[in-house]
């Protein structure tokens, strides 16, 4: 089943030779990386695998919210609900960005006791989210019938398109001398002396200094290849999109039922709030140890499945000489079927919350994998045993909204600049020097 339609982004025609920094990977977390190297007088190539922007950073919900994100994230996430304003003007195009607000509804007074217990993480910053009564809910909800206690409602959340974004920054990048070189897979890093010094692709070498790994689903993989341990798995999400529908709520909504944004176009983004697929496949024994605390955390939200995605994998080769193609050139983009059941659940729950949705007519479905790590916050972080290496990977689903701002702190760290947060919970070494992974549950 064809992925959402990407807004196109054709590749340069020539390999450069020589540049300061390579990102590998066209999501929206390596195309925002590339754009501020550039915006800094960087000399900066972009190499992906397949399209800009094709997998998960054109297939999420779209929204931008710092609502119920893990306290960790809060200070970055802050920071991009102060970039996304701004792309428009300094892209110079249409990144379909609106101020909407989010609503995080209630279903028991514990929720509501749980939601406005996570605002005190907000009460450093000048940002409006307040806890809803019921009838104040129902009130700036006309038409819903959804029971709730109350609602975590946001206002200076909001949403963009992300069949637009990455294309839209990437663009913008080239516009300030970066290379964009599209359906050029990168097999790996060479080094001289322990320090970067090139990445070979497989249309020939690009002499670099410095090498940013935002590969998503595909980066533990990558990693993997160059002697790192990098534990990461993939969860899959299904997504309904509608045809334009006039009379449905402005703001986005979750719930557990479901979840829903208004689009550009006037149509709906449907999805589950609660339930991904997590296939069963080598790297869960690999990294079985890291992620037993997120699973005992998250098990109800969690449905394992076992089939031939075990054996699909298992044929991927872990190592391979940069002289011979890589799994990357044989797999240009994760199309993964949607789970149609969860959908239409998600769409019969909507419909009895919302019966303006009755008349709602589906335009599209979908699937993305989602790049997620132990802790369920990302990997932002210079690699200390190769120098020049840098990881910007693991959004565990929060990585659109999220994506300029990590895009920018990815840029400091690799300039050397003063990083636009403290970077150390996002530290790649966390996972290996002892600290304890932190399971903050429900983000």
């Amino acid at each position: 089943m064809p992925g959402p339609f990407v807004v196109p982004v054709h590749g340069d025609l020539e390999l450069p030779k020589k540049v300061d920094v390579v990102v590998i990977g066209g999501g929206i977390v390596g195309a925002s990386t590339a754009f501020e190297l550039a915006d800094q007088g960087v000399k900066v190539a972009l190499c992906e695998k397949g399209g800009i922007g094709h997998e998960q950073s054109s297939r999420n919900w779209g929204w931008v919210r710092i609502t119920r994100r893990d306290p960790r994230e809060v200070p970055l996430m802050a920071e991009a609900l102060r970039i996304w304003p701004t792309l428009a003007e300094r892209t110079g195009r249409d990144l379909g960005y609106e101020r909407s607000g989010i609503a995080f509804v209630c279903a028991t007074d514990k929720e509501f006791a749980e939601h406005e217990r996570w605002l005190e993480n907000l009460k450093d910053y000048q940002i409006d989210s307040k806890m809803l009564s019921a009838a104040q809910y129902a009130q700036m909800t006309p038409g819903t019938r959804l029971p709730v206690k109350g609602a975590l409602y946001t206002s200076a959340d909001g949403r963009a398109e992300p069949q637009k974004a990455a294309p839209a920054i990437a663009e913008a990048a080239r516009d300030r001398g970066a290379h964009i070189l599209t359906e050029c897979a990168v097999r790996g890093i060479e080094t001289k002396a322990g320090q970067v010094c090139s990445v070979v692709t497989e249309r020939g070498e690009i002499a670099c200094e410095q090498v940013v790994l935002a590969g998503g689903a595909w980066s533990s993989l990558f990693a993997r290849n160059t002697g790192l341990r990098l534990p990461q798995l993939k969860v899959k999400n299904s997504v309904i999109r509608t045809k334009p529908l006039a009379g449905g709520p402005e703001h986005a909504i979750w719930s557990e039922g479901f979840s829903i944004r208004k689009r550009q176009d006037g149509g709906y983004t449907i999805a589950d709030g609660f339930r991904n697929i997590v296939d069963i496949v080598p790297d869960s024994f690999r990294y079985m140890r890291d992620f037993l605390p997120a699973l005992g955390s998250q098990w109800s939200s969690l449905m394992l499945r076992f089939g031939g995605k075990f054996y699909d994998e298992l044929r991927v080769p872990n190592a391979w000489s940069l002289d011979e193609a890589s799994p990357f050139e044989y797999n240009r983009v994760l199309d993964p079927k949607p789970a149609f059941k969860l959908q239409d659940k998600s769409l019969a729950n909507l419909r009895k919350a919302f019966p303006v949705f009755e008349l709602a007519e589906i335009a599209q479905r979908w699937a993305g994998m989602i790049d997620v790590t132990p802790d369920a916050i990302p990997v932002i972080s210079p690699i200390a045993s190769i120098p020049g290496f840098h990881i910007a990977t693991g959004f565990s689903g929060h990585g659109f909204g999220i994506g300029p701002a990590a895009g920018r702190l990815a840029a400091d760290l690799v300039s050397g600049r003063t990083p636009l947060v403290d970077p150390t919970p996002f530290r790649f070494g966390r996972f290996s020097d002892g600290s304890k992974i932190k399971i903050i549950s429900g983000f």
